[in-house]
């Protein structure tokens, strides 16, 4: 039979979707797009982290005589082994989000967000866990290559899962961030070599911050990733520089911080919009 409808009427919702206070088919769509396309390049984005990391642990540990040093009473190989793991992590959880973003926007379809179903922080969760989901694969890989080095055990799973997935989320956020605030290439470049790079090197991962003197010492204290790569050395070898609790605190209210900002720019859409 058919129906005519008038304007005023209450029309059959055929095949409309109700969205709750989350979209969680949004979110989970675009954590899907995101996962697809570092898989596509998986050679490059999972598997050339692992083997540039490896090559470091061959360099230090075999061709620069590292085996047969000790850092306090680890031997360097273990000490090492942790922060490269580290390292890693974050460098692909900031890569994931800042590329994704830069491309989307020279590419002009950062509209196609935009116009998507989605609030700031579902864009926000959704980036997120996509960088940490690469960022975890590419740890995963690197520890299994660690074996080939030294004898891994994990006496603190807690430190190790903490510390791991709590710097993928900050690398992540950071990435995000960078990339919507970079209006160029050349910019989100800028940030990797002079922010994320430093900060990852002077942060304990070749060396024990015990041994800087003085001022250098309580620097050190200051940065970030010095906690993420103590707490995760942590629960790999059960040795830690820094105070963890005070490395939990610091790192659950960055993020958190992080988080907020993130949201924020998503909202007001800055450097988004036209």
């Amino acid at each position: 039979m058919k129906r005519n409808w008038t304007i005023g009427q209450n029309l059959p919702a055929y095949g409309i979707r109700r969205i709750g206070a989350i979209n969680w088919l949004g979110v989970w769509t675009l954590y899907s797009k995101e996962v697809r396309r570092f898989l596509k390049v998986m050679g490059q984005t999972v598997l050339s982290p692992v083997i540039t990391t490896a090559l470091f642990m061959t360099i230090f540990t075999i061709a620069l005589g590292g085996s047969g040093r000790y850092v306090g009473e680890v031997p360097f190989g273990l000490f090492l082994a942790p922060g490269l793991v580290i390292m890693a992590v974050l460098q692909n959880a900031f890569a994931n989000t800042i590329s994704s973003l830069m491309t989307s926007k020279m590419q002009g379809n950062i509209v196609d967000l935009l116009l998507a179903p989605l609030g700031p922080a579902e864009m926000t969760l959704a980036f997120t866990l996509a960088a940490v989901t690469r960022a975890v694969l590419v740890g995963a890989f690197v520890i299994l290559s660690m074996f080939l080095f030294v004898d891994l055990t994990f006496p603190n799973v807690w430190a190790l899962f903490y510390y791991g997935i709590s710097a993928a989320i900050m690398l992540a956020l950071l990435g995000i961030m960078a990339g919507i605030w970079a209006d160029k290439w050349e910019q989100s470049s800028s940030i990797t070599n002079f922010v994320i790079v430093p900060l990852s090197f002077l942060s304990g991962t070749f060396y024990s911050i015990d041994r800087l003197p003085g001022i250098w010492h309580d620097i050190s204290q200051l940065n970030p990733f010095f906690y993420l790569i103590d707490g995760f050395r942590y629960g790999i070898i059960d040795h830690a520089d820094g105070n963890l609790v005070i490395g939990v605190v610091y790192i659950a209210v960055l993020n958190l911080i992080l988080g907020l900002l993130c949201y924020r720019m998503f909202r007001s859409g800055y450097k988004l919009r036209p």
